[in-house]
């Protein structure tokens, strides 16, 4: 093997194991101080990223395929629509950078036709990348193939891993619309730090869900079957392993809500009857009616979003919807227009 070469130029054959970097600023002692301090705050709060165990994994998967959660088949036929006009606005031989990657399904529909040299899978849960990476690279013999484990939900740095290829521009990838689940000022800071890592062929690829009739997003986190509230339960469950908990999820009721003010939809668990909770080395008391905020997921229209990118230093902007305007799939570049 030639070590002088750039890690994404290796031929195809040459390429071994899909590399896993853990990021040293990733501290694990920090995430767990999050989680207690959320659940010990009031109002309680868990953020979304801690849905993702296997089980949780496994759950969401199952309400992506659910007749009233309309935000991933949505996305999928944008992109399925407008996947050649979308490439074009994107540079070839790039890398692409899959934020929260998961299972890499919906990334690994543009590695050929965007013509990508190198995927990076971007994920807090190490086990769920490796099996992501392993697979791309399957698919994928002549894409060098690495992740990354971090929280980039905070500020994060990947510019020694884009540097590995200078010649390649970066391809942000964010779908499923989970900047919603950040606040504005959140998804600001979070979109800036996205956007300090563009030149000027550099590109983001983002999915968000737009403003619709209350009652057809209130449907899609409040399902018929009970998928969303055993999703939102099984938080519980987390909090219990990681942290030496006790709560029974059977003791908390999922609600979900869309709160017009703020244009977000809310998710919380309400305790159906007052009780104590062991978390830790401390003691909690929820009482009946009280809830835990799980999630918030921010509903923009397509100017507010726009308004939003500019305000983060994007430019070279452009957009899709779907027929009926419910999902947007946009692609900013570094600069003005």
């Amino acid at each position: 093997m030639n070590s002088n070469k750039p890690e994404c130029e290796r031929d195809a054959e040459t390429i071994r194991a899909p590399r896993l970097i853990i990021d040293a600023v990733d501290d694990h002692g920090a995430q767990l101080a999050e989680l207690r301090d959320g659940l010990l705050s009031r109002p309680a709060r868990i953020a979304p990223k801690f849905f993702y165990d296997e089980q949780g994994c496994a759950l969401y998967g199952a309400i992506c395929a659910l007749s009233e959660y309309y935000p991933t088949r949505t996305e999928i036929q944008i992109y399925e629509r407008c996947r050649r006009p979308i490439a074009a606005q994107l540079p070839p031989d790039g890398q692409w950078i899959d934020l929260g990657c998961g299972d890499g399904a919906k990334a690994r529909d543009w590695l050929g036709p965007a013509r990508v040299r190198r995927y990076i899978g971007v994920d807090f849960a190490a086990d769920w990348l490796k099996t992501t990476l392993s697979i791309t690279e399957q698919q994928f013999p002549g894409v060098d193939c690495l992740g990354v484990v971090t929280d980039f939900t905070r500020p994060f740095h990947l510019h020694p891993v884009l540097n590995d290829c200078p010649d390649a521009p970066p391809i942000f990838f964010y779908p499923g619309s989970s900047i919603g689940n950040f606040t504005p000022e959140d998804a600001l800071s979070l979109l800036r730090s996205i956007r300090n890592h563009l030149d000027g062929d550099g590109r983001l690829l983002i999915g968000v869900d737009l403003v619709k009739d209350t009652a057809t997003v209130e449907a899609a986190y409040d399902d018929a079957l009970g998928v969303t509230a055993a999703f939102n339960r099984n938080v519980l469950r987390v909090a219990n392993r990681l942290l030496d908990a006790d709560f029974e999820p059977h003791r908390f009721d999922h609600r979900a809500f869309f709160n017009a003010t703020e244009s977000r939809i809310e998710m919380h668990l309400a305790a159906s009857q007052g009780h104590d909770v062991r978390i830790g080395e401390h003691r909690r008391r929820f009482e009946a009616g009280e809830t835990i905020v799980t999630e918030y997921s921010y509903k923009y229209t397509p100017e507010r979003f726009c308004a939003l990118l500019a305000e983060a230093g994007y430019g070279n902007m452009h957009y899709w919807t779907d027929e009926r305007g419910w999902f947007g799939v946009f692609v900013a570049g570094a600069g003005s227009d």
